[in-house]
Parts: structure tokens; sequence; C-alpha cells
């Protein structure tokens, strides 16, 4: 019986590591700023802190001026600095 619940236990574990690598970020690169602001604010709308968009920020790191929202320069400046980040899979999408 304990070697089924340690053959199953690393099976879990495998497939576990194999998901967290496909989900793995990258920065966007800087000629795909514009497509992603447009992906993360459609109205060109400020984001505001939890906003669910499809990249990785670091709120505090992107809101230079500590004002609690990510206008459209501040989004633009942190992703050309490599601070804005998205799965392979979406940053391939990107127009």
């Amino acid at each position: 019986m304990k070697i089924h619940t340690m053959v199953f236990s690393a099976a879990l574990a495998t497939i576990a590591f194999s998901t967290a690598a496909f989900a793995a970020t990258v920065p966007v690169p800087s000629e795909k700023c514009n497509a992603a602001w447009e992906m993360a604010s459609p109205n060109g709308d400020t984001l505001a802190k939890g906003a669910n968009v499809p990249f990785v920020l670091d709120f505090t790191m992107v809101d230079s001026n500590s004002d609690a929202v990510i206008a459209a320069d501040e989004f633009s400046k942190a992703c050309a600095a490599g601070k804005v980040k998205a799965n392979q899979a979406t940053v391939d999408n990107m127009k």
C-alpha cells in the first residue's frame, strides 16, 4: 500500500511540475508593449490593483507615481523595462 501511495505522489508531483513549466512567464518584448496595454485595458482605462489582466504585474513597481492605479504611460515604461510578464502563449498571440 505504501509503494502505491509513493508512486501516486510521484506522478502527481510530475504533473504539477509540468503544468508549472507551461505556465512560466516571460517578459513582454518591448515591440509588443502597445498590444499588451490594449489587452490589459481595451478601453484605455487605468488599471486598479488586483485588476484581472493576462499579465504578471508587480503593482508597486509598475505604479511609479504611487497613485494606486496604473496608467498607460506607467504600463509602457514598465513593459519596456521588462517588468510586465505573460505566459509565452499570450505573448505569441499579441499582434
